[in-house]
């Protein structure tokens, strides 16, 4: 662990911000994957997630080609951690819905194509966060962890992450 720690301390920022945004790429790929090969149809919370992960992507990548000093790196780790942080909510909450009781699940509402074209965008940030019947939908599964699962998993490794960078040693 410590020859792992010594290594990452000697790498450039920039090359371990481009780790970063490689990370959220294969998950993005990963999520394609699911979603058109596999056909698993993503629910208004992964969705979400989806966008998350997307904005964690490019503020990794916006860092790595603005390469920052000290201060900066602070910055833009601190930003890509709020943006984990904010996924490990939706995915709890993602989580939370899967496992309720089948007579707690909420209703099935409309989809989000819909909800985005006829409802004000505070409506449709109340449901999305809501959930709805599909969202508790267990679906794919790897090592006995479903999607929201495996989400939380990536969005705590990525703040960390993104925190070691802004304060590994100079």
């Amino acid at each position: 662990m410590n020859k792992l720690l010594e290594i990452l301390n000697k790498t450039s920022n920039r090359w371990l911000y481009l780790a970063g945004a490689l990370v959220v790429a294969a998950l993005f790929s990963a999520a394609m994957y699911l979603q058109y090969v596999l056909r698993e149809e993503p629910c208004p919370l992964c969705m979400l997630q989806r966008v998350i992960f997307i904005v964690i992507g490019v503020l990794f990548f916006v860092a790595a080609l603005h390469h920052p000093l000290h201060i900066g790196a602070r910055i833009y780790s601190v930003l890509i951690a709020l943006f984990a942080l904010t996924g490990v909510a939706t995915a709890s909450r993602h989580i939370w819905l899967q496992h309720l009781p089948k007579d707690q699940v909420p209703a099935c509402g409309p989809g989000l194509d819909y909800m985005l074209q006829n409802f004000p965008m505070a409506e449709v940030w109340q449901e999305l966060m809501h959930g709805s019947g599909e969202c508790a939908q267990k679906g794919w599964t790897f090592l006995t962890l479903g999607i929201p699962e495996w989400s939380l998993l990536w969005y705590v490794l990525l703040g960390a992450f993104a925190i070691f960078i802004g304060w590994k040693k100079r």
